[in-house]
């Protein structure tokens, strides 16, 4: 059976993908085998490494809930100020007004190609200097910081992609319809645009999170990451353990975000059906009264 994308696979072409499967499979297993008997021969899947982790509390309430606590911290700030600033200017760099448009650019573009890593050394400096914020806040404000200058300007053009992915038939019909401009982004195209967008949205949320990790390797900022050195060194030197059990937390955690946003996503898109109804002029003389509070138009007889 063929498709548009390729042709139906003849029998030598079946055998060849299957001979390539089981090489990939096999090489694989030895990879698998060569790291876990290196670990073995180093000693680092001893029980002994990896026993406060299943047998105790003390690991988890000394060190990893409090490293996670600030991770979490961290990173919700840091969506929930670069989310809105991101919108805004997004749709700023669509502006008819240069005076709005030049200036949004100029700031997106500026952030975006700044490494967030300096971004945070910056802010840290810059809170140093010029505010009574106090040592132990400070990294905190930084990684903050950092994380909202450089990812607001990734979202803010993940937002003007997503609005000018759209067709250019929905602008025109709302305007046809007598839709202020402010009416069109509003009710037409930010919520078609949320929907088409919020995978890249995700991914950038899930960037954010992991790069709280920035902050405890250098500005000594207590997140999750920082807190495996930590605890790695007081449980006599079980490196491995310690980043495995951190990994694994940053997957889970990561994980359930997307999990959710894909549950999100697949609500919105049923939520967002049309009905076929077709808007009149009436319409949207209903609408524009009902947002100013104002009585309806009718029309004259």
């Amino acid at each position: 059976m063929s498709s548009v994308l390729y042709d139906a696979q003849g029998p030598r072409a079946k055998r060849r993908n299957i001979i390539f499967t089981v090489v990939f499979l096999l090489a694989l297993a030895a990879l698998l085998w060569w790291v876990f008997s290196t670990l073995n021969d180093k000693g680092q899947l001893e029980w002994a490494l990896w026993e406060p982790f299943f047998t105790g509390t003390e690991a988890w309430s000394t060190y990893i809930w409090p490293g996670l606590q600030n991770t979490l911290t961290a990173a919700f700030l840091a969506v929930v100020i670069a989310m809105p600033l991101g919108a805004v200017l997004g749709i700023a760099r669509l502006s008819d007004h240069a005076w709005v448009r030049v200036p949004a650019g100029i700031v997106v573009e500026f952030f975006r190609a700044i490494p967030v890593l300096v971004l945070m050394i910056f802010g840290l400096a810059l809170f140093a200097e010029y505010t009574g914020v106090s040592s132990d806040d400070r990294p905190l404000y930084a990684v903050v910081t950092g994380l909202v200058l450089y990812n607001a300007s990734v979202l803010a053009e993940i937002v003007r992609a997503g609005i000018l992915s759209l067709p250019k038939g929905q602008t025109e019909a709302a305007m046809a319809i007598g839709l202020r401009k402010n009416q069109l982004m509003r009710l037409v195209l930010l919520p078609q645009a949320v929907t088409a967008m919020l995978p890249a949205i995700v991914s950038q949320l899930v960037v954010i999170v992991k790069d709280t990790a920035l902050g405890g390797a250098v500005l000594t900022f207590p997140e999750l990451l920082a807190s495996a050195n930590t605890m790695s060194g007081y449980y006599g030197a079980n490196v491995i353990a310690s980043f495995t059990v951190v990994a694994v937390l940053f997957i889970a955690l990561n994980f359930a975000l997307t999990t959710f946003a894909s549950w999100l996503e697949a609500r919105l898109r049923r939520s967002r059906r049309g009905t076929g109804a077709v808007l009149g002029a009436g319409d949207v003389d209903d609408i524009n009264a009902a947002e100013v509070g104002g009585p309806h138009k009718t029309d004259s007889v």
